[in-house]
This record gives structure tokens, sequence and C-alpha cells, in this order.
């Protein structure tokens, strides 16, 4: 038996570096692990962009050749190129590719890190994407097509969120028809995902997205959750999430309504004010207020405000509030 080793680009090194170097600097620094991964996968999407070859195909990128998986990698004379498991997770094959996986995982991975701290998130996204990578790679052995994307992951995020915190409301894109922006309890939206990615299968659409690596990775990510949660308690008596970020558990400001009530002066805005009255997640309720802020006008002459680290002004009649 004779290992094979594919030598890979010098550019794909420096892929390599970033992925594993944004994870580092984040836990040097104490980031969140999931704006980490944004930015690694933001980083390396442009390298896809900027290095490739043309082929009588069309142009491919050196990265995708170089970091993808392919099915063909599980036989033994492959073993060297298992590190695609990881690297595959960072490759994205398109604008829309990438920007449909990172948005829905800015909403999911980072309240969902939030409760469990990074280093329960970082195994579970890890371990689950490569499950989903194995899933779609033993359903297809014969083929030939190169695995690539952050979605099993993704997916494992929800599994385990699921496990974790079933009743936990968030807002995040759920695939109704549409993607639309809701808020949802964490256990219907993953029935919802689960539903759609077992129907497409079962079905058989024949389409370029790994949906046995979407599954795989959301069961994967449920048995990681069982495994390395267990039955921790995820709530007080008051029924209040219980968050676990081991770097710098996130405490919430208190905000004064008061003052963001005055300035809710048409419908709109009063239903905006109801959400964000409502919302548990510190990073949404701050976007929730940004969006509010933004379309708000001063009280006394009807100008629109500026507002910076809880500070609201108007330039033109001197007005200043904080919330």
């Amino acid at each position: 038996m004779e290992l094979t080793v594919i030598p890979i680009e010098p550019i794909s090194v420096i892929a390599i570096v970033i992925m594993a170097g944004t994870l580092v600097v984040a836990y040097l620094k104490k980031w969140m692990m999931a704006y980490a991964l944004i930015i690694a996968n933001v980083i390396v999407f442009i390298l896809t962009l900027l290095f490739q070859y043309q082929t009588p195909f069309g142009n491919i990128s050196m990265l995708v050749v170089d970091l993808g998986f392919r099915p063909g990698y599980l036989s033994v004379e492959q073993i060297p190129q298992l590190y695609t498991l990881f690297t595959s997770m960072f490759i994205h094959g398109g604008f829309l590719h990438l920007f449909g996986n990172m948005f829905i995982f800015f909403f999911i991975g980072t309240a969902f890190e939030q409760r469990v701290g990074w280093k329960n998130f970082i195994i579970i996204y890890l371990l689950a994407g490569i499950c989903g990578t194995l899933t779609h790679s033993l359903v297809n052995l014969g083929s030939v097509t190169v695995l690539i994307g952050a979605s099993g992951a993704i997916f494992g995020i929800m599994g385990a969120f699921a496990f974790s915190y079933p009743r936990d409301e968030v807002v995040m894109p759920v695939p109704i028809g549409i993607m639309l922006i809701m808020r949802i309890k964490v256990i219907y939206a993953v029935i919802l995902f689960a539903a759609f990615e077992t129907i497409i299968v079962y079905v058989g659409v024949e389409d370029t997205t790994a949906h046995f690596a979407h599954l795989g990775g959301l069961i994967g990510g449920f048995i990681l959750a069982a495994l390395l949660l267990r039955k921790r308690k995820t709530h007080t008596t008051q029924g209040q999430t219980i968050y676990y970020d081991s770097f710098a558990p996130h405490q919430g400001k208190k905000i004064d309504f008061s003052s963001l009530q005055k300035l809710a002066t048409t419908p709109e805005l009063q239903q905006m004010l109801k959400k964000i009255e409502a919302e548990t997640i510190p990073q949404n309720r701050d976007i929730w207020i940004e969006h509010f802020l933004e379309k708000t006008v001063c009280p006394k002459c009807k100008n629109p405000l500026n507002h910076f680290d809880r500070k609201i002004w108007c330039e033109h009649c001197g007005h200043k509030t904080t919330y």
C-alpha cells in the first residue's frame, strides 16, 4: 500500500494558516468564535476569487481544488488528504453560497455560543461539519464531486441548539417558501429546516447542494450536544436562559425604555419597540435598537437624530437623551 500525498499550492497553505490562525487569535483576544469563523470564511473566499486558473470548463479556484474534500479521500491510500475534512468547511463556491451560509450562521451561531461557551461551540461546529461531510461522502462514494462549504457545520449547530435550548426563541431566517427573518422557537426552526432537507433528499432533487451533508451535520450536532452538554441546566426557575460563555458572559445593560418610548411616534416604531422589549438575546436586541433609531426623528424639531454609545442627539436643535 502506498499513501498518496498530493502537493498543494502555496496560496492554499496560506489559506490553511488563516483558517487556524483566526481561531487562535480569537482565543487569545477572547473574541467570539462565531465571529472569528465568519471572518475566516470571508477572507478565504476572497482568496478563492483572486487565485484561479483557466480550464476548458471555465475558471477554477486553486483553493477549491486543493482544500475541498472528495469522497475518494476515504480510501486508505488517500489518508494524507483527510485534512480537507477541516479545510473544506471554509471554502465556498460563490458569493451567494458564502452569504447564505454566513447570514444564517450570524443569527444561530452567536446565540448558541453565548449559551454554551466557546469550547463546546467550536467542538460541536467542527465535528458536526466533519459528520456532514462524511455522511454525504459515504452516500456518494463513487462521486468525484468536491465538497465545500460550512453548511454541514451550521446545521450541526442547529441540531445542538435544538437539543440543549429547544424552547428558546431566536431571530433567524426560516425557509417558509422563501427565507423569512422571524422570531421563532429553536425547535420549530430546526424542524422546518430538517423537513425541507428531508423532502429534497426523498424526492431526489438534483442540484449542486450536498443535502446529505446538511442532514448528517444536523444529526451529528444533536448527538454531540447530547454527549457534551448532557442534561445541563439551561434555565433559571424564572425561565430565564442561562449563559455559559467561559470567556466573558454577556452582562446585558439595563435600557431606559422610557427614553425610547418618547421617540416611538408612529405605529411602526411602537411595534419595533415592543420587539426590542421582548428580545432576550443582547446582540439581536442591539440590532433592533439600531434599526429603531435609524427611523426616529427629534421630538422637538422633527429632524433626523444621531446616536452613538447609547447617546442620542439632534444637531439642529441640540436635543439630547440617553437610553
